[in-house]
């Protein structure tokens, strides 16, 4: 069998206590089932939109998915991702940029989809 001496072994290096430990991985846990519900929240509302609300609550179901899914971003960039430890400045750096672009592609799905709909109604 070949052993390697060039693999450090992490788990021995975190020079962290046991309580520390708790900590993570409560936070760990908390953040899984906040993602776990939030998920099953979503999953149940495509599923089942149609059976519990009216056509009229679309816009509404729409931006539930919306603001659902920036929420799991949020959380999987701040957690896992270790972005939430970065100081202010860093995740500004990081997420500024972002948010800009995806304002603009927000900006560009609303402007395109009304010109589409006046191209319909004026040559159709």
């Amino acid at each position: 069998m070949l052993v390697r001496d060039d693999v450090i072994e992490y788990s021995l290096d975190a020079h962290h206590s046991e309580e520390e430990g708790r900590k993570i991985r409560r936070k760990i846990w908390l953040v899984t089932l906040l993602l776990s519900v939030v998920t099953t929240v979503e999953v149940t509302l495509g599923a089942y939109w149609k059976d519990w609300f009216d056509h009229s609550a679309w816009n509404t179901i729409k931006w539930t998915y919306v603001v659902l899914t920036l929420v799991k971003a949020t959380y999987i960039v701040m957690s896992f991702m270790h972005l939430g430890d970065e100081r202010r400045n860093i995740r500004a750096i990081i997420l500024v940029p972002y948010a800009l672009f995806i304002l603009y592609l927000v900006f560009i799905a609303i402007w395109e989809s009304q010109y589409i709909h006046w191209l319909w109604e004026t040559y159709l």
